[in-house]
């Protein structure tokens, strides 16, 4: 949320000097004021960035939960008319360190953790850009109800400038995404730095003409608004793209860690989540092919084993009188005991009727079997 008050937005987007000060004590306060805007932007930035940086000990959670409340920061602080003139242009403490370091946070999530995150931490922003100037219109109306004198530190929020706001900082998040991912995929081939430079200097114009437009049109400072922003915007993205490409670089250089290639469009469809679901199920898929596969082959080759144990095959040496078998070690065996080593046989002695006529022709007559 940027602000409620028009007044404040005429010293926003505008460059402006005050003549009751004298030229010395803005000197003076010049150059304090700088300072600690520089302070406060350097403490905000990297307070951002390292909350992304322990994702992988602690998860989103934390950054979610920063993301949250530099945004309701955000809202009081702009609100408050905090400002600071740097060379003639006027910065809002609110946009310059609060909204740049959701930009940044927004930048950084959508690269590494991807459109489903990124979501989730658009999702905050605008939940909570709502929050703040509801809480606002139920104090005030608490403090009426009470009888007490008005909230002079807690106005009341303007519709239209509130609604614009709201609208603008979704459609800035989401244009982040597209730009980086278009940026990508152009043949120009822009190096990392150039390409975060490009996509943040495009979200904060987009920004500028989005919000104007939608708070401002048609009022006499609308043109004047507009050109104090686009410069300020522009000097705020040369200062803060160093510490997004540092970030980006460095995390790049992590193992298992990447800067993945989307579609322009992912950040609005399940496109990348869906293919890389897809991928993942393939991989699994081939995974378990190459599994069945090794048993299969561990199966047959057991099989074959015991087939080469069990299965007579070949030629077999037999004696042509004693019917003996020899043994690939070259000893000769009865036929029953090779074959029962050599196969799933078992053998039940008898004996024969033309044996039993030959060997025993009392017991057994001529014609008459044995069994008989």
């Amino acid at each position: 949320m940027r602000s409620f008050r028009f007044s404040v937005y005429g010293v926003h987007y505008g460059c402006y000097r005050r003549p009751e000060e004298s030229p010395a004590k803005e000197s003076i306060m010049l150059d304090s004021s700088a300072y600690i805007l520089i302070v406060e932007a350097l403490a905000v930035y990297l307070l951002v960035l390292a909350s992304h940086a322990l994702r992988h000990r602690f998860g989103l959670a934390l950054f979610y939960a920063l993301m949250g409340g530099l945004t309701a920061v955000m809202s009081w602080v702009t609100d408050a008319g905090v400002r600071v003139e740097i060379l003639g242009a006027t910065f809002m403490v609110g946009s310059t360190v609060f909204y740049t370091s959701l930009l940044l946070g927004v930048f950084v999530v959508y690269v590494f953790d991807g459109p489903r995150a990124t979501r989730i931490a658009i999702s905050t922003i605008i939940g909570v850009s709502i929050l703040v100037p509801v809480i606002a219109v139920i104090l005030h109306f608490q403090v009426k109800l009470s009888g007490m004198d008005a909230l002079a530190y807690v106005p009341m929020p303007s519709l239209r400038i509130n609604t614009a706001s709201i609208i603008t900082t979704f459609l800035d998040l989401v244009f982040l995404a597209v730009a980086w991912e278009f940026l990508g995929k152009i043949h120009l081939r822009a190096s990392l730095l150039v390409r975060a430079f490009l996509t943040l200097l495009g979200v904060m114009w987009l920004d500028v003409l989005l919000f104007s437009t939608g708070a401002f049109f048609g009022t006499p400072q609308y043109l004047a608004i507009m050109e104090g922003t686009l410069i300020s915007r522009l000097v705020i993205s040369v200062f803060a793209t160093p510490f997004l490409w540092v970030y980006l670089y460095w995390q790049s250089r992590i193992k298992d860690v990447r800067i993945e290639d989307r579609p322009v469009l992912a950040i609005l469809q399940q496109i990348a989540e869906t293919r890389r679901e897809l991928t993942q199920a393939q991989q699994e898929i081939e995974r378990r092919k190459a599994v069945e596969a090794q048993l299969n082959q561990a199966v047959a080759e057991l099989q074959e084993a015991l087939s080469e144990v069990k299965t007579l095959r070949g030629f077999l040496p037999i004696c042509a009188s004693c019917k003996k078998i020899r043994d690939d070690e070259g000893y000769w065996q009865q036929l029953e005991h090779y074959i029962s080593r050599h196969s799933e046989a078992r053998f039940s002695h008898g004996i024969c009727p033309d044996c039993a006529h030959e060997l025993y022709p009392d017991l057994y007559g001529k014609g008459t079997a044995p069994d008989e």
